[in-house]
Parts: C-alpha cells; sequence; structure tokens
C-alpha cells in the first residue's frame, strides 16, 4: 500500500483506500454455472420442469461459468454483474492489473459473450442490457498498466468489435443512430420500467442509450489508434468508429433529444403514429452524453493521416456535423488539437450550469441523480390512460419498479459520479485554463473544469472519511458506527448514498463499484 497511496493522502484517506481495495480483494468468489445442464437438469433427478426451456437464460445454452469473478457484493448479490465488474478492475488495476486484465477479457470468451456479441449482464437474466462499459475500462486498465500491454487491447478489440455490432443491430429499432438499450442499469430513473414492454405502441429512444454508444465509439476510436501506432492494419478501425461517432453524436440532436430551451438530454417516446413524447425528467440520464468526449492530438493526426483526411472530407462535405467534431485549438505543446464531443461549446456551459446547481444535481457530496427541483415539481406523464410520475427520492425508492430495492431517482452513485468527474478532467484537457464556470452554479465563483473534478472528487471521498465533528457521513444516525472505537474506522462501502447527507444506503457491503473512490484518493493526491 505504501507504493500505491500516495504520501499527500491524509491518514483517514489512506485508511478509506486500503480498505477499499482490501474488500475488492475479499470480494472474489469462485462461480459455477453450466446454464445446458440447468436447462437439461441433472442425469440422475427428476427432469426440470418443461417451462424452464423457454424461460429466462434458456438463449444462453452455451454459457459455462467455473471461474473466480470479482462480485460486486459477495455477501447480497454474490453474482457477477457485467457493468458492475468493469468498474471494478479499474480500481484492482491498482494493485492486481494482471486480474484486472483477465476479468475483462473473461467476459468476452466464447464461453461467456453470447454468439450474436451480446455480453451476459447477470445471473436473474443473462439477456438484459448493461451499459457498454468494458471498451472504457479496458482503456483505464491499460493506461494504469503502463500503456504497455497491446496484445492486451488487441484481444479486447477483437470481441468489442462483435460486441459493439451487437448493439447497432439490436438496440437501434429506427435505424437511425439513436439508441434504445432498456434500463441500462439505472432500474427506477424513469417514469416507468425501461426494461419491460412500453405502456404504449412505440419505441424509447435514449438519452443514455445514445450517450453510452457515443462513448463506446470513442473508446474504439481511441483503442484503435493505439493499435494502429504499432499496426497499420488498424487505421481503417480508427477511421470507422471516428466516422460513427459523428453519425450518433449528430444524431442525438437531429432526432430531438436535446432541448434547446431547457439545455438538456431527455429520452423521447416515439409512438406508432410517429408523434415524438420528450420525457422531460432532468436524471443522471440527461448527463451521460457528456463522457462521450476524447481529444484528437496533433501527433496521432501527424501518424495517422488517413483519420485527419476523413475528419477535413467531414467538414468540407457534411457541415452539420461541425458541432461535434469543429472544435480546435492549440493545446500545451502549441500544436493544434480536434475535441471529439457529443456536447458542443455551448452546450457543455449550459448543461454544466444545470448538473452544478445545488438545487438540482450538486449535493455536498456529490452528483445525484436526480434533480432536486423534482421534490416540489414532480414528472408525470399519462400514457395509454394510466399516470407514470417521477419525484426527487433522496434515499430508498417509494416505487415498486425493480422490486423498490434500488433507486437512481435521487441518490448519489459512485460510478456515474466517477465517469462524469473523468469527463471533465478529459474536458480540461482540451480547454485548459481558459474555460471557467461558474461553480457552484449562481455563486459568482468561475473554476477551472480541473478545479471542479478535484472539488467533486473531494465531496465523493468526504462521504467515507470523518468530518469537523469526527463522524463519517456513510454512517448517518449510526451511532455504534460513529462513536464506538471498536467500530468507527472499520469502513462499510454502501451500493449508494443519501441524495443530501450523504447516508449509505442498499447494499451494505457493496465495495465493488464503490471502491472508486480508492481511485479517486490516488488521482487527487498522485
Amino acid at each position: 500500500f505504501a507504493g500505491v497511496i500516495p504520501a499527500s493522502a491524509t491518514p483517514d484517506e489512506a485508511l478509506v483506500a486500503r480498505q477499499a481495495i482490501a474488500g475488492l480483494l475479499w470480494g472474489k468468489q469462485f462461480y459455477h454455472f453450466d446454464v445446458k445442464r440447468w436447462l437439461e437438469g441433472d442425469p440422475a433427478s427428476p427432469a426440470p420442469p418443461p417451462g424452464r426451456r423457454h424461460g429466462r437464460n434458456s438463449q444462453w445454452w452455451h454459457m459455462t461459468s467455473f471461474d473466480v469473478i470479482s462480485m460486486p457484493d459477495p455477501w447480497e448479490y454474490p453474482w457477477y454483474a457485467a457493468w458492475d465488474l468493469a468498474f471494478h478492475c479499474v480500481s484492482l488495476a491498482r494493485v492486481d492489473p494482471g486480474f484486472a486484465k483477465a476479468q475483462l477479457l473473461l467476459l468476452l470468451r466464447e464461453w461467456y459473450l453470447h454468439p450474436n456479441g451480446q455480453i451476459p449482464a447477470y445471473e436473474w437474466a443473462f439477456g438484459d442490457v448493461n451499459p457498454p462499459v468494458h471498451a472504457w475500462a479496458a482503456l483505464k486498465v491499460f493506461e494504469i498498466g503502463g500503456s504497455r500491454d497491446h496484445d492486451f487491447l488487441a484481444r479486447m478489440m477483437h470481441k468489442l468489435l462483435l460486441n459493439f455490432t451487437w448493439w447497432v443491430n439490436r438496440k437501434d429499432v429506427g435505424g437511425n443512430n439513436v439508441f434504445e438499450g432498456g434500463f441500462l442499469g439505472l432500474d427506477n430513473v424513469g417514469p416507468f420500467d425501461r426494461s419491460a414492454a412500453l405502456p404504449v405502441a412505440g419505441a424509447l429512444e435514449q438519452s443514455d442509450g445514445t450517450g453510452w454508444m457515443a462513448m463506446y465509439a470513442l473508446n474504439l476510436l481511441d483503442i484503435a489508434i493505439i493499435l494502429a501506432e504499432r499496426d497499420r492494419t488498424w487505421v481503417d478501425t480508427a477511421t470507422k468508429f471516428f466516422e460513427h461517432f459523428v453519425y450518433i453524436a449528430a444524431a442525438a440532436y437531429e432526432q430531438g433529444l436535446w432541448d434547446d430551451e431547457d439545455a438538456f438530454f431527455y429520452d423521447v417516446l416515439r409512438l406508432a403514429d410517429g408523434t415524438k413524447v420528450p420525457l422531460k425528467v432532468r436524471s443522471v440520464v440527461g448527463l451521460l452524453p457528456l463522457v462521450a468526449v476524447t481529444r484528437l492530438t496533433a501527433r496521432t493526426l501527424h501518424h495517422l493521416p488517413e483519420l485527419g483526411a476523413r475528419l477535413r472530407w467531414l467538414l468540407t462535405h457534411r457541415p452539420e456535423y461541425a458541432g461535434v467534431i469543429g472544435a480546435r485549438r492549440l493545446g500545451p505543446d502549441g500544436r493544434q488539437q480536434r475535441l471529439l464531443s457529443m456536447v458542443g461549446p455551448e452546450q457543455l456551459v449550459r448543461l454544466l450550469a444545470r448538473m452544478l446547481d445545488t438545487d438540482e444535481f450538486l449535493s455536498e457530496y456529490g452528483l445525484r441523480t436526480l434533480s432536486r427541483a423534482h421534490l416540489a415539481e414532480p414528472f408525470a406523464v399519462t400514457l395509454g390512460g394510466q399516470e407514470f410520475r417521477v419525484g426527487y427520492e433522496p434515499a430508498e425508492s417509494t416505487s415498486g419498479l425493480f422490486g423498490g430495492n434500488s433507486n437512481w431517482r435521487g441518490p448519489i452513485w459512485m460510478p456515474t459520479n466517477f465517469l462524469l468527474v473523468g469527463a471533465l478532467r478529459d474536458y480540461a484537457a482540451f480547454y485548459g485554463d481558459d474555460l471557467q464556470i461558474e461553480y457552484p452554479t449562481g455563486s459568482g465563483v468561475k473554476r477551472t473544469l480541473n478545479e471542479i473534478a478535484d472539488d467533486l472528487s473531494a465531496r465523493l471521498i468526504s462521504l467515507f472519511t470523518r468530518d469537523g465533528w469526527g463522524r463519517r457521513p456513510i454512517y448517518g444516525a449510526a451511532q455504534l458506527f460513529q462513536t464506538h472505537p471498536d467500530w468507527r474506522d472499520l469502513l462499510c462501502f454502501p451500493e449508494y448514498f443519501h441524495g443530501d447527507n450523504g447516508a449509505g444506503l442498499g447494499a451494505w457491503h457493496q465495495t465493488g463499484w464503490t471502491a472508486l473512490v480508492a481511485d479517486l484518493i490516488l488521482t487527487l493526491r498522485r
């Protein structure tokens, strides 16, 4: 740990980082599930009910798990979850990069990845759709490991190409480059269950699904650029994902996901008759397009002239795409760089004004998943004769969706906060100190994007560290954990956190992706 945790970290921060990483290591479990055998039954036992062959997971007969896997919570969630695992690997790479790489590769192996290219979600429904974050995690693990293991990156890329194609073929019903995807891990974030049949005939075009796919295209572009520096056969792949990103990012505006009056991205319900109904819920769904961002440096464009030529061709012949690829400025080296972003410069400033408003998303302990404005003004829509509502709920859910045991209608979640903090640093790498944003909104104080990212990181870290009264926000009113000398420094890493006071909620030992707090500490104190 002395070699991992910076000396500038406070003793309390070092304690948090150590226990977060220890929890991840403790959370490895052996997992065995032979789906074909489960469908057919044990040879010496009575046959299973016939319905099993047509029920959940029946299309995943090829799967045979017999591995040690990092679990979200070995007590309450003792099975893997695809997007959870991707986040685990980012923190695991700090201490065991070999295991982190093996975990990412595992879900892409032939006995896990579906023949059609889908990544299995989790035990109770492998066919559910988790956000496509494996490429993002592969890049992070590659960088943490010293940016040397190109074989790992190439192995990931070959299988991710199959998965990206699955998304394009299966989750873009209208063929218009905006994506559906379903609940996408955000459980009850919308007014109705996004993983079930819609209450009316039509399709739900999702801002988060489209944002995830724009990010996915950029992640694959970045991987292809890295590989192309050593093997020119990847150049065509780089230009392919550059262009695919352009189509997706531009479609979000063309298809009406961006509301210019509200300065926010919304899901849009496209009815069978062509009518579009924007679902004006200000939630993390509308913030996730921010994470679709990367830079093309002068060095990259010099080494890959084909990519630069394609960029110039699009700007000349398809000027409507300039909003997502047109931003350019001099980098720290004095050479020109390009910004590829689903959120253009004007939209960025306006969207951040929403995100960094204490009356909306900004909490003392990070970013809420739903705007606090919905406390006084819940969103309501009537579909098929039934009213659906979304109101701000900072703690446990009052909705029965997903069993009522998970809530994305106000609490603070570590993985989405982690992605948004990282996105701010990506924008800062392009805009430098020239772009300053009022933070918090309405305060009159301007800060750079890196300063804002640092402060958000500090807010998230403060969930676990002692405050001025010696109390840890995660433990709320639990006096035993706040004051007893035998308990006060034994930390749990909850699933999510109260949107106003930071108290831990949900699964209490979900070190899993909450262990990202260790990475925040290592980055902030590096």
